[in-house]
């Protein structure tokens, strides 16, 4: 007997309409007064919506294969199939230091290329780190390297959020639970972490540690396209920084995370109510009053190839998909001498608002991300989208870039230029790059058959990469 082949069953949504319905997982008051402020409506029915602000749970779902559904034109969510390749710590381990190898093989390749010594690759997002259990030998061994010295290392679950099951080592005892050949038989291996080499010297303001939260928006992988939000700001521990070995244990130290921070009574005081939290325009000033312009401005284009660098690290894996942004929230430690260091990065960064101030940040980062995102076309009434429907601004967009494909100064920049909207700046467009490539090339082709020489080709470089710090 004959069967056809069932045919994958389409969500469906609603009728081409300027009315645009939506749905989220996690009820949040910055998501429904921005959505409500543009005429858009709830959607009643589970299928029946054009955007949808959804949890990972649910993105996991929508995208499993056994359940045979795909999204119609006329739909946007909130997360990649795979976003998890960036925000689980162990996968963005693993995702950066296979590209820093593929970087190094093709930084040696294109020095071979040139008849010159490779330059040192300045490459270093992170710090030293390693996933536990798996590495446990290799990390011993890194241990006992320094096992006369003074050592801290900061052990973090790899799927947890908010501070929780974060703990600081100084021995290599106080972990041999995660040496997986010291289990007995029939013994559950621990839960999977990372430990990573403890910033010991973090950059202190008024004596106190903090960390910077950092918005960044990516349109698409393939294409890489990447905004980042001015506004984004640094959060400090509410009580002054030491490394005594009496303090290791004491989190509103060493942890500056607002669910753990919130808890002192020194947070609660906090004068006008800002919650221990400065704005990175207020942190640049900072820096360039006490550092000079010149190093606040390296820090800044500094943070901007770490954060171009980190989601190149996962391109080649992330499943691209049409109808899907991330808004990342990404963490960064600054140590004394100003190097920016990876700490992690979030797949669904806090809605929650615990002051006006930070209500009013959110408000206007979900306002200004859902221009960027959602097609006119959509909102208009005139059906669904394709990669190039997204809105367009400042010369930027379908029809072409005006920015160049360096990183521009990633947060805290006044700087606008085409591609820019409200606070949210275009970081990184590979088209620009692949453009600027294609143009050396051909540039390289006819250089060569002017000379009645052979076409060899090129690097994988484009002037992006001639700076030191290598683009493949």
């Amino acid at each position: 007997m004959h069967h056809d082949r069932e045919r994958p069953r389409e969500r469906p949504s609603s009728r081409t309409s300027s009315n645009v319905r939506w749905r989220v997982d996690h009820e949040k008051g910055v998501l429904v007064s921005n959505f409500e402020r543009r005429g858009w409506s709830r959607s009643e029915d589970e299928g029946e919506w054009n955007f949808y602000w959804a949890s990972p749970h649910s993105i996991k779902q929508i995208f499993n294969p056994e359940n045979n559904m795909r999204l119609a034109d006329q739909q946007l969510v909130n997360h990649f199939p795979n976003h998890y390749e960036l925000t689980r710590k162990d996968l963005m381990v693993k995702n950066l230091k296979r590209y820093r190898k593929e970087l190094e093989r093709v930084h040696a390749e294109r020095a071979a290329e040139l008849g010159i010594t490779a330059p040192e690759l300045d490459f270093e997002c992170m710090p030293t780190t390693f996933i536990l259990p798996t590495d446990f030998s290799l990390f011993a061994e890194e241990f006992r390297k320094n096992e006369h010295q003074k050592q801290m290392w900061i052990m973090k679950p790899t799927s947890k959020s908010k501070g929780i099951g974060i703990f600081i080592i100084t021995r290599l005892s106080q972990i041999r639970k995660w040496d997986n050949s010291r289990l007995q038989q029939g013994q559950t291996p621990k839960e999977n972490y990372v430990i990573s080499r403890y910033i010991a010297d973090p950059l202190l303001i008024g004596g106190k540690k903090f960390d910077l939260r950092i918005y960044v928006l990516v349109l698409g992988y393939r294409p890489l396209k990447v905004y980042t939000y001015r506004k984004g700001f640094a959060r400090f521990c509410a009580i002054n920084y030491t490394n005594a070995h009496d303090e290791i244990d004491n989190e509103l130290v060493h942890l500056t995370n607002v669910a753990i921070q919130k808890n002192s009574e020194e947070y609660a005081r906090s004068a006008m109510g800002h919650g221990y939290k400065w704005s990175i325009k207020h942190l640049r000033s900072y820096i360039e009053g006490t550092r000079g312009t010149e190093a606040a401005e390296k820090l800044m284009e500094d943070i901007g190839w770490l954060i171009v660098h980190s989601l190149k690290a996962c391109q080649n894996v992330m499943i691209h998909d049409r109808h899907c942004f991330e808004c990342y929230g990404y963490d960064i430690m600054i140590d004394q001498q100003l190097k920016p260091w990876l700490l992690e990065v979030n797949a669904s960064p806090s809605l929650s608002t615990t002051t006006t101030s930070d209500k009013l940040l959110k408000m206007q980062l979900i306002g200004e991300l859902l221009d960027l995102v959602v097609p006119h076309q959509l909102e208009a009434g005139f059906g669904g989208f394709s990669e190039g429907t997204r809105r367009s601004y400042g010369g930027y967009g379908a029809s072409g870039a005006t920015r160049p494909a360096r990183p521009s100064a990633a947060a805290g920049s006044e700087a606008s230029g085409g591609g820019d909207i409200g606070n949210f700046e275009l970081l990184y467009d590979e088209n620009v790059e692949l453009e600027a490539e294609k143009a050396r090339r051909e540039a390289e082709a006819r250089r060569k058959a002017a000379k009645g020489g052979l076409f060899t080709g090129g690097g994988r470089y484009s002037a992006a990469g001639s700076q030191g710090k290598a683009f493949v």
